[in-house]
């Protein structure tokens, strides 16, 4: 059972109490913004200790047998703990003005409806019904390759990782990674170092990037550098469903 130093008006208003303007003009500088801290260390080893409860996971991944590295991650089934249906459901409206600010930008289709629900609703009816909240667990020697979490046509374009250990002491490594292809210019690598309970907001597959021709979406992919050493887990909040 996950313990709880926090009611779950109490995590919203840490979103809520977030410098939002910041958080925005971070995305929009490099891609990604790390957020204050969401989760208490009682709430973080919580959620890493329902790593070994199979029964709340619709599947496993063993990364190295799929060659995107190494470690392994489990989806979490439904109905999800209430710690990551809370916090999924927060970020949703967060982000929402800057995904459709984005697509603005770019002169794309902005299909992301007011409510998370709603939007969920939209990629069932897609035939993206599969859970994406993930847990991962890497341990010393693992490291995940650079990809996009896309799992259909419909797409948030932005994500959320939050970690659960503490870099430095539980683990060493492990940074997190974000390459962006530029126009016409060399990639650009971002390296965040996660601290326990706060979240990374990130580029799920594009953003716009001001070019001499005006906004031009920019391809992004994410991974985590190598672990040195010790046990590194977080959890993923991926805002669109799965085919």
């Amino acid at each position: 059972m996950i313990s709880s130093t926090s009611t779950p008006f109490d995590r919203r208003d840490r979103l809520a109490t977030a410098d939002w303007n910041d958080i925005t003009a971070q995305l929009d500088a490099v891609g990604c913004a790390v957020t204050p801290q969401l989760l208490s260390p009682d709430e973080c080893a919580g959620i890493a200790g329902l790593y070994d409860e199979v029964e709340r996971f619709r599947s496993t991944v063993d990364m190295a047998r799929f060659r995107f590295g190494s470690g392994q991650y489990r989806y979490f089934d439904r109905p999800y703990p209430d710690l990551v249906a809370e916090l999924r459901a927060a970020f949703y409206p967060r982000l929402l003005p800057v995904a459709r600010d984005w697509a603005a930008r770019l002169g794309q289709p902005a299909p992301w409806p007011d409510s998370l629900d709603e939007w969920l609703d939209m990629c069932h009816a897609a035939g993206q019904r599969k859970s994406t909240p993930i847990l991962l667990r890497y341990r010393d020697g693992d490291w995940n390759a650079l990809h996009r979490d896309l799992y259909g046509d419909l797409v948030f374009p932005m994500q959320v990782v939050i970690g659960l250990d503490r870099p430095g002491l539980d683990y060493t490594g492990g940074e997190f990674l974000l390459v962006e292809q530029r126009p016409r210019a060399q990639s650009r690598g971002t390296v965040t170092m996660l601290p326990q309970g706060h979240g990374l907001v990130f580029t799920t597959r594009d953003r716009p990037v001001r070019s001499t021709r005006g906004w031009s979406a920019s391809p992004v992919r994410h991974g985590v550098s190598t672990i040195r050493s010790g046990l590194r887990r977080t959890l993923g909040l991926v805002l669109h469903d799965a085919a």
